[in-house]
């Protein structure tokens, strides 16, 4: 990344393996950057960048929310573990969907501190935050969800748990449950290993 002159994270599911994740393998080394790039491979190992904007980007990317990974080339920037919590529930398209944003928040959400959690997530969508905090309650890690409760009364609407999944009938969409403490529409069903 020096060569590129770019800054960077390393985040998602090679974040979430780093910090102890034993459920997410990563086929793919995912980095956070502030600059579009296209993916690359190198030997055997497939690099992808996933954009953030260069303002949240430069907000998010602090060092004391960072870890060190040891490389051959020295030491690499790791997104920390609140960083990666809230990586995988914005980008979770890109991190094995809303199942592997839960499974995530399942296996690591013990370890976040609720007040660097809470401190980071202003760098994040609302909705992204949100996803957060409903994952984090559903599996026991009050603590960190309660730190994520006041970005709930900042929400104008209730937003979809999974924005991609749009039901086959419009129709079907009253159904759907709707949680209030998060203000989010549980639009899919969420599944994990234990």
């Amino acid at each position: 990344m020096k060569f590129l002159e770019v800054d960077y994270r390393i985040s998602l599911f090679r974040a979430a393996a780093f910090h102890g994740s034993s459920h997410q393998a990563a086929m793919v080394f995912q980095m956070i950057t502030p600059r579009q790039l296209p993916a690359i491979e190198i030997g055997r190992q497939r690099v992808e960048f996933v954009f953030q904007s260069p303002q949240a980007f430069a907000k998010g990317n602090r060092p004391e929310w960072l870890a060190q990974l040891k490389t051959d080339a020295g030491f690499a920037k790791v997104a920390g573990v609140e960083l990666t919590l809230l990586d995988i529930c914005r980008y979770f398209h890109r991190a094995g969907g809303i199942n592997g944003a839960a499974q995530a928040a399942h296996d690591l959400g013990k370890k976040a501190d609720a007040r660097i959690l809470a401190k980071a997530a202003d760098v994040y969508e609302n909705s992204a935050v949100r996803r957060l905090g409903y994952f984090l309650e559903r599996f026991g890690h009050s603590k960190q969800a309660n730190a994520l409760r006041p970005f709930v009364g900042k929400a104008k609407s209730f937003k979809a748990l999974d924005p991609s999944a749009k039901p086959l009938v419009p129709e079907l969409a009253a159904t759907e449950e709707r949680n209030a403490d998060w203000k989010l529409v549980i639009n899919v069903p969420v599944e994990i290993d234990l």
